[in-house]
């Protein structure tokens, strides 16, 4: 599946990963490929991707790596699509 993560300043991450979580208001919940469509807002917390990624080296800085090898993001809040496995982030 495909995702973006749109910032205001940029596009920090385009490209092909397996999972996605992300802190949805009701709680943290997972995608994977061929989820249901899904559009919701998002709170303070960190956005978790797994797939073997590579993030552009201007905006290394904006992500770490999990415990448990995934490459996280910290947000304060969003909006997140999810539809024909294609997920866009837009993240503040």
């Amino acid at each position: 599946m495909y995702l973006e993560i749109v910032s205001p300043e940029a596009t920090l991450f385009a490209g092909d990963v397996t999972a996605v979580t992300v802190p949805g208001i009701n709680g943290e919940f997972q995608m994977l490929t061929n989820h249901a469509p899904i559009v919701s807002l998002l709170q303070e917390g960190e956005v978790k991707i797994q797939g073997d990624i590579t993030i552009e080296e201007a905006f290394e800085n904006k992500f770490t790596k999990g415990s448990n090898g995934d490459t996280v993001l910290s947000i304060s809040s969003g909006t997140i699509e999810m539809k024909d496995n294609k997920i866009i982030v837009l993240a503040d």
